[in-house]
């Protein structure tokens, strides 16, 4: 038994030193093979220099020349042209206009059945209506647009006054925090009911177009 823990005693001894003795090799192995730091810096500082010499440095390109702005393709229609468009449009089989009546703005063709959200006043059952204040008039095919409005000399839009009808009454009830009282509020809103009855474009006025011819002709 004493034989045996003599051995196993001294056997991580033995171990220790060998590892001892294998890092010292290693360390002075590497040294050999290792460059110090002083060439390094030498060997690695040309480089540097020879990109901020001056001589090898290429020129300042100078800015492209600036070219003149072209003329706008787009650019606004003649009278002439204006005129010719709104024949085309005369033209066409099926037409739309939007108009504005009191602030709301409405996508009307004829037939349609508007029930305006308000109640015209001075108005009875059967009255025939005008309606002056279009933003766009157009077709399928082409458009035509107002600054703000069109002129209502270009255009006869006619509206048939049908009926005065109001919603179903409504009731809500209001309370306040920590009350008891409960109130009710009751509202019954009233609306004008109309039936587009015509979309007409006008010919051009005679004034407009002699004046357009003259223009054209010299």
């Amino acid at each position: 038994m004493l034989l045996l823990r003599t051995i196993q005693r001294s056997l991580p001894r033995l171990q220790a030193t060998d590892t001892r003795s294998f890092l010292k090799t290693l360390s002075c192995a590497t040294s050999r093979f290792s460059l110090p730091t002083l060439s390094r810096t030498i060997a690695t500082t040309p480089h540097f220099h020879t990109l901020l010499t001056p001589a090898e440095t290429s020129p300042p390109t100078s800015p492209p020349p600036k070219t003149p702005p072209t003329a706008q393709s787009n650019a606004a229609p003649t009278l002439h042209e204006s005129l010719t468009l709104l024949t085309a449009l005369k033209a066409q089989p099926s037409k739309y206009i939007t108009v504005k009546i009191h602030g709301f703005s409405f996508l009307l063709t004829p037939g349609d059945k508007v029930v305006l959200p308000f109640l015209l006043k001075d108005v009875k059952v059967g009255d025939i209506l005008r309606l002056t204040h279009a933003t766009t008039l157009g077709s399928r095919d082409y458009t035509m647009k107002g600054n703000p409005y069109i002129d209502e000399r270009l255009f006869e839009c006619r509206a048939t006054f049908l009926e005065e009808t109001s919603e179903p009454l409504r009731k809500k009830e209001k309370k306040k925090r920590r009350t008891r009282r409960i109130k009710t509020v009751k509202s019954k809103h009233r609306y004008s009911v109309l039936r587009i009855k015509e979309l007409i474009i006008i010919d051009v006025p005679p004034a407009v177009a002699a004046a357009t011819g003259n223009n054209t002709t010299t």
